[in-house]
């Protein structure tokens, strides 16, 4: 249907997953909380730079965070709109950086908006929840924010709208040196992600086995919930029967694959959580 799988992605070939998975949710509450989080985010961005601009930030967030989760989850189906609406947080946060002159409380708006991120990012520690789709969104837009969202300094004046026969004050530059570097730099990183990560990701590259420590940003164990999945497993030909050790639920199924270890993985995650 369109749902983010590492095995169709990489091996069957369906690289639109990376783009599609970004409208798709998993119930109702799902792409609720999501649409209240563009209604209250992505209009007030849209009102201050315009549709095409932060379209552009909200799709590419997403695909941005489509492949950071590709490159970690492998045994599990990811669907939502989060990592895009992280790129719109990302967004907020550089375009506030890189433009703070124009604002009379900076310090508060931005500190405001580091605790939101902070919950939010919170919140993926969760199961069922893919953090990586979101620090791969939030890092994709925070970057894009600095090319796409940079204002014109306080006092500059576009010629081209002054009055016929009024003389205009001296003309100030249009942008100040730290946000052309910003930019720069940015753009720069913009383009080694994608590329590096989409190198990696077709080349079967798993990034848990380079980060030994990176599980724990999407899921962390405690009593309430387990995070590993193991299962009990009676294999005849194509019929699968499958045991979950932390909560005992059994299930039969019917692979095409026997030998098919992802799957196998897929099915007892799904059966455990």
């Amino acid at each position: 249907m369109g749902a983010l799988e590492y095995k169709k992605v990489v091996k069957e070939r369906e690289e639109w997953r990376i783009l599609t998975c970004m409208w798709l949710h998993a119930g109702v509450f799902h792409v609720l909380a999501n649409m209240l989080g563009l209604v209250f985010i992505g209009s007030r961005l849209e009102h201050e730079f315009g549709f095409l601009r932060i379209g552009v930030l909200y799709i590419l967030s997403g695909i941005g965070g489509s492949i950071l989760s590709s490159l970690f989850v492998r045994t599990t189906v990811s669907v939502g709109a989060s990592g895009a609406l992280f790129g719109l947080l990302g967004g907020m946060l550089s375009e506030l950086l890189t433009n703070w002159t124009i604002y009379a409380n900076v310090f508060a708006a931005i500190s405001t908006l580091i605790i939101i991120i902070l919950i939010n990012i919170a919140v993926g520690i969760l199961p069922h929840v893919d953090n990586y789709a979101h620090i791969g969104g939030f890092f994709t837009g925070f970057f894009l924010g600095f090319v796409i969202l940079i204002r014109p300094q306080f006092k500059w004046i576009n010629q081209r709208h002054v009055p016929s026969g009024y003389v205009a004050p001296a003309t100030r530059t249009k942008y100040k040196s730290y946000q052309c570097i910003l930019l720069i730099f940015s753009l720069i990183a913009l383009l080694a992600g994608f590329i590096t990560g989409l190198i990696l990701l077709y080349r079967g590259i798993d990034g848990n086995d380079y980060c030994s420590w990176c599980h724990y940003l999407t899921c962390i164990p405690t009593p309430l919930w387990k995070c590993d999945s193991r299962c009990t497993l009676v294999q005849l030909d194509k019929q699968l029967n499958m045991t979950c050790l932390h909560n005992q639920r059994s299930g039969s199924y019917t692979i095409e694959d026997p030998n098919d270890t992802t799957e196998m993985q897929r099915l007892c995650l799904g059966l455990c959580n």
